[in-house]
């Protein structure tokens, strides 16, 4: 299995009935992912000891999943030696992973994945893009600034969102007037 690189790689990761953009680490072969407590994410992993990491490059969609929930449709069902796991429709390739728990805390989970099945499905070249990098990196930030207000990562978010509107094009414009909604619907919500 060879679609993760060595590092962290940026997904959307699913569970049942969710999407959410997570990390997943690469190091020397063994395979992790570390989860806050409360998101839909480690609850679901937690029952259910699968997720499935969808590779995607549609930065939309990376804003979207961090803050709403897809729709039904969005989702396809995969059985992997009897287990049934959902991905997501629309992507280039996915992988499917046995999950557990391998550590805990107060704050958060470490999860040990196991490789199940991997399927490319649509492959195309991505030329980096400094634009759509930088809305997955607004975004983590984003994700977190919501529950702190962290002036570093408010300051973080701004020099994403800058390098997003230079190097960006139309996708990725639209994906930063999205997560600019979310963050100003966050703040009158407190």
């Amino acid at each position: 299995m060879g679609l993760l690189a060595e590092g962290i790689n940026e997904v959307i990761a699913t569970t049942e009935g969710n999407a959410a953009p997570m990390g997943i680490i690469n190091r020397s072969g063994s395979l992790h992912m570390v989860l806050f407590w409360g998101s839909h994410t480690s609850r679901n992993i937690v029952r259910d000891r699968w997720v499935v990491a969808n590779f995607v490059f549609d930065p939309v969609l990376y804003v979207r999943t961090a803050f709403e929930d897809l729709p039904q449709e969005a989702f396809v069902r995969e059985e992997i030696d009897g287990l049934l796991v959902s991905r997501l429709r629309d992507v280039e390739a996915w992988a499917a992973f046995a999950a557990s728990v391998e550590r805990s805390s107060d704050e958060a989970i470490i999860v040990r994945l196991i490789p199940l099945k991997e399927e490319v499905l649509d492959l195309q070249l991505h030329p980096v893009n400094r634009g759509f990098y930088s809305i997955v990196d607004a975004t983590v930030h984003a994700t977190r600034y919501i529950r702190n207000r962290d002036p570093w990562l408010g300051r973080l978010i701004e020099h994403h969102s800058r390098l997003a509107r230079k190097c960006g094009g139309p996708r990725e414009w639209e994906a930063l007037e999205l997560l600019e909604r979310y963050m100003m619907n966050s703040q009158i919500e407190e």
